[in-house]
């Protein structure tokens, strides 16, 4: 069973850049899987996985010919039924073993043992191991039907299905070519490297010499984290050479390795005049259009000019990029045409036009919507004691730049293009920088909107969004979030607990309901609501690293004061810390346990009423410590709150070893229970101490 490196290469017409990374890391990956469950392959193996434009491959280390044989045990029938007394086979199992083409002979070696109830023949025998022959071309169809791909085309004549047209397929194990037939196509040894730069066919000697002859002959980089480096590495240097930086480009890092197989560096320019456009609207065209890495100055202003990422490296590179030159001009010239023409009329005399924008064809227009923002901001900054006359004018104006030519040829920039026009405009910079900021947080990390007014906005905007579509049946399933409710969600949260802001939640998703009007909204919305968005905090947290049991201890207690969240969960981290912690919480929940058995809710403990020396000893530790704990929640010290009540800890191991709660007499059993119920209520006031009770 001769070990050797195995190839598995498709090669394609050129894949989708966007999705490269991803399917040729799970062909390599499910290749690989495969070879491991039939024993062909080590988990350990080294597997290396390629993806260029027009090729998917797999190497993988020390593959096997042939997999070791293996025993197999399999359960006859019971010996009953198998032998008779004396051990002489049956009819029955005489005809399995026939069936089977196991001689008789065998027989005295079968095992016997329980099985149950009762004792049955067990038959053990050696099984071959699979063939890397016989079984690659299965193993790569499967790898192929696996792979994450939308939509499948077919080519020519045949039958077979892929993301673009396969036309070479190579399978080598060592030196040999494996046969095999895979997407209409039999193996083979041979491979093209560069479409214009490669010497043309190009025949692999054997597996491990793949990367060499696609290297030296090909003049591709068929790793795609290599080819990636490889051309970062070129930017880096030559953005260096240009005394610049390139800000932002992991993305387009990632798109540009996608495209091209043998990455050569450019610079290229264009008219300095240009740069009186917004920077945004010209690197969204050189990046989103041209794939170009535009280049910064030392405080982040855009130079007129840019990297190119070609993917020829002919001795004379001018043709190269004075094209590239040519090509991106009239993209600028329409940028700066947009902007001028935009400039000719103020944000505030295109509101209505919002009137013909669809939202929703079941919650009106954009224009409808403006008039919800424009209320709900201002109830928000009424909350907050802000400019309510800067919000409104904000939220009023927030979506004009929807009808704008610019944001029309360029869906990013808007917002971005709201806050130029509202500035051309003589807005002021309040209102100007929160139409920009009520889109943030636009992804996770995103930066939030800055100042009450821009938060204010930005809450409004993604609050009239969760209850009209909440109102409307529209909730996220699964995977499906078509209106991007989920990340409206987090936006809500991150604002309020990271600004902070000192909102009720659910006074904000009321605020936001009376905007609708009462046949808009068909479904229930502020219980669900509320219940998803406490989701949507509970991930959130845990994606910060908070343990588990804390944050369930702090939203058991449904907190509507998004702000307060990050103190109370410091807060129980810092109490879990003290050694009573651990007595405290399960004294905690052994209270809730018992309280959730009583009729009728506790009230107050009567001191007349307290008999043993344990329970009065509680009650008045309880009662010293309450205006000290009441002094704590007043001023939010929600960690020397539990640090005091950590001090109770003895007095209530002590109430627990001396008192029967549940004493004959109503009264004495009512008492003790209100006493628990206080002390219930004192212990939870941050978070539901029981939760860390394991």
């Amino acid at each position: 069973m001769p070990n050797a490196t195995l190839l598995v290469e498709l090669l394609t017409e050129e894949l989708p850049p966007k999705a490269l990374p991803r399917l040729g890391e799970a062909f390599a990956r499910r290749i690989h899987e495969e070879l491991v469950a039939r024993d062909l392959a080590d988990a350990d193996a080294v597997c290396r996985p390629y993806a260029s434009p027009r090729r998917l491959a797999v190497t993988i280390a020390a593959v096997r010919e042939s997999a070791a044989a293996r025993e197999v045990t399999e359960k006859l029938m019971p010996v009953a039924v198998a032998l008779e007394a004396d051990g002489t086979p049956k009819a029955p199992l005489l005809k399995k073993l026939e069936a089977k083409g196991i001689d008789p002979a065998e027989i005295p070696k079968f095992e016997r043992r329980m099985d149950g109830k009762a004792e049955a023949l067990f038959y053990t025998s050696q099984v071959p191991g699979a063939s890397l022959d016989a079984v690659l071309a299965e193993v790569v169809g499967i790898a192929v039907k696996a792979l994450p791909i939308p939509k499948v085309m077919r080519w020519g004549a045949g039958e077979a299905q892929f993301v673009r047209p396969v036309h070479k397929l190579i399978l080598m194990h060592g030196e040999r070519v494996v046969p095999g037939r895979v997407l209409d196509l039999d193996a083979g040894n041979v491979t093209m490297g560069h479409r214009f730069m490669s010497r043309g066919e190009l025949a692999v000697a054997n597996a491990d010499a793949y990367e060499t002859t696609l290297l030296a002959e090909g003049k591709v980089i068929p790793n795609f984290d290599e080819r990636r480096a490889e051309i970062e590495a070129q930017l880096t240097a030559e953005a260096a050479r240009q005394s610049a930086s390139l800000d932002e480009y992991a993305d387009l890092l990632d798109e540009v390795a996608a495209l091209v197989e043998h990455p050569t560096v450019y610079v290229g320019e264009f008219e300095a005049d240009f740069l009186a456009v917004p920077q945004e609207c010209l690197i969204l065209t050189m990046r989103a259009n041209q794939k170009y890495f535009p280049l910064f100055d030392a405080e982040g202003k855009l130079l007129n000019r840019f990297l190119i990422v070609s993917n020829m490296a002919p001795q004379d590179p001018s043709n190269i990029i004075t094209g590239n030159q040519r090509v991106v001009r009239p993209r600028l010239a329409d940028a700066r045409f947009f902007f001028d023409t935009d400039r000719k009329q103020p944000l505030a005399d295109r509101i209505e036009r919002l009137g013909s924008v669809v939202y929703h064809n079941k919650l009106g227009s954009v224009l409808g919507r403006v008039g919800r923002l424009e209320a709900l901001a201002g109830k928000i900054t009424a909350r907050l004691g802000a400019d309510e006359t800067a919000a409104r004018r904000a939220a009023r104006l927030a979506k004009a730049d929807l009808v704008t030519d610019m944001v029309g040829e360029f869906p990013e920039l808007q917002g971005v293009m709201g806050r130029y026009y509202a500035l051309n405009d003589g807005e002021g910079d309040m209102v100007a920088d929160a139409i920009e900021a009520h889109y943030r947080p636009r992804f996770a990390g995103d930066a939030l909107p800055q100042g009450n007014v821009a938060a204010a906005v930005a809450l409004a905007d993604k609050l009239d969004a969760l209850v009209g579509f909440f109102g409307i049946g529209q909730v996220p399933t699964g995977d499906k979030d078509p209106f991007g409710l989920r990340r409206a969600a987090l936006g809500v949260l991150r604002i309020l607990m990271e600004t902070p802001l000192p909102l009720d939640l659910s006074a904000l998703v009321a605020d936001a309901v009376q905007g609708f009007d009462a046949h808009t909204l068909t479904e229930p919305v502020a219980e669900p609501l509320l219940v998803f968005m406490q989701d949507r905090l509970r991930h959130l947290l845990r994606e910060a690293g908070h343990a588990g049991e804390e944050i369930d201890a702090v939203l058991a207690l449904n907190p509507m004061r998004i702000d307060r969240v990050p103190a109370r969960l410091a807060a129980v981290a810092a109490f879990r810390a003290l050694p009573e912690a651990e007595a405290l919480a399960a004294a905690n929940k052994r209270i809730v346990n018992i309280l959730k058995k009583t009729d009728t809710p506790p009230g107050a403990p009567d001191v007349t009423l307290l008999q043993e020396p344990a329970e009065k000893a509680l009650f008045e530790q309880l009662n010293a410590l309450s205006p000290q704990l009441a002094a704590c929640y007043d001023n939010e010290d929600d960690t020397e709150a539990l640090r005091l009540l950590a001090g109770l800890r003895a007095a209530v191991d002590r109430f627990f070893e001396d008192v029967m709660v549940m004493a004959e007499e109503p009264l004495i059993r009512a008492n003790r229970l209100a006493l628990l119920a206080a002390l219930a209520r004192q212990m939870n006031r941050v978070a539901d101490l029981s939760r860390l009770s394991v």
